[in-house]
């Protein structure tokens, strides 16, 4: 039984130009010790998909419009209401936000900061949880955690925020971390000591992890299974080992042909031509196929938008004719 089983989720934005689907029917579900990927260009509802799990997008204009999330057997996080939502959020579903000067309070201390959820959720007093905060930001590779914890986000630089993020985030254990873009703005070194920090609390704790990202060189190293999203749907989802030997649709193969390290030497780099479609208006067909220059775009169809299905054993993919070719 899966920790966290979302299905037919579907998020639209209402506003005065139409309705925006951003996340428009898509279903995954995470295993306790688990990981799992979302990929996708900016713009495809990966974080929408998972801000709408904890509660977290402005209603309106946001509206969940339809599907579950069935959270530890019993709990449906999109219709279980705020008071629980309190109790879930924060302490047994951490989040590691995309920006973190926008998601920390610039008129508080760091040290108020971190301990909030251990006083609230937990219960510590003030002395035991600036212990542990302090342990938390030693964890993830910020120097002299017992001074730096009195300072303000304004004195951390960027990579130092995202790293006081990661250790609110994981400092209540949680059973479900959704990492949102979590090493984006993280130099290679602390990048690998983040993921490390996280694989060890899988393996100690059994923490299932969410991993948001466009890169999918960590996604091929952290997740056992990856979802590729575009236009507010999932077009593929595999193993990671599968999908990255034998990627099938067309917007899967068009990424990894832009990995800069997937590139013949002195060749111009790759890159998907235009942008993804405007999800205010209605797709009526095959929405990568102004863009498919791998696949056949004369094959891709115009007039219904692709299922969803199983090709392979274990391997699913948006049946498009001219993204499978």
């Amino acid at each position: 039984m899966p920790l966290l089983e979302v299905n037919n989720l579907r998020t639209y934005f209402h506003t005065r130009n139409g309705i925006v689907r951003a996340v428009d029917g898509i279903s995954f579900s995470v295993d306790k010790g688990k990981t799992i990927g979302i990929v996708g260009e900016s713009g495809s509802g990966k974080s929408v998909s998972c801000y709408s799990l904890l509660g977290l997008l402005p209603m309106p204009p946001g509206k969940i419009e339809s599907g579950e999330a069935i959270f530890d057997k019993n709990t449906d996080l999109l219709s279980c209401g705020e008071k629980v939502l309190r109790t879930v959020r924060g302490k047994r579903i951490g989040m590691i936000f995309q920006d973190p000067m926008t998601s920390l309070n610039p008129y508080m201390r760091i040290a108020d900061q971190i301990i909030e959820p251990l006083r609230l959720h937990m219960g510590m007093d003030k002395r035991s949880a600036l212990e542990k905060a302090i342990h938390a930001l030693d964890e993830v590779g910020i120097p002299e955690p017992d001074n730096r914890i009195t300072m303000y986000p304004h004195e951390f630089s960027g990579g130092m925020r995202q790293r006081v993020m990661i250790a609110m985030a994981l400092i209540t254990n949680p059973e479900i971390l959704i990492a949102d873009e979590p090493t984006t703005a993280l130099d290679v070194t602390i990048q690998k000591q983040i993921l490390d920090l996280i694989k060890k609390r899988q393996k100690e704790l059994g923490t299932a992890v969410i991993f948001i990202t466009h890169d999918l060189a960590v996604i091929s190293e952290i997740c056992e299974d990856v979802n590729i999203m575009y236009a507010g749907r999932i077009v593929e989802k595999a193993g990671a080992n599968e999908l990255f030997a034998n990627p099938r649709h067309a917007y899967t193969r068009s990424l990894l042909k832009s990995i800069p390290a997937n590139q013949t030497k002195g060749e111009k780099l790759y890159t998907i031509p235009g942008l993804p479609p405007d999800t205010s208006q209605i797709i009526p067909g095959c929405a990568f196929r102004e863009r498919n220059q791998i696949g056949d775009q004369n094959k891709c169809l115009t007039d219904s938008r692709p299922e969803f299905k199983e090709i392979e054993p274990n391997h699913w993919a948006q049946d498009c004719p001219g993204c499978l070719s």
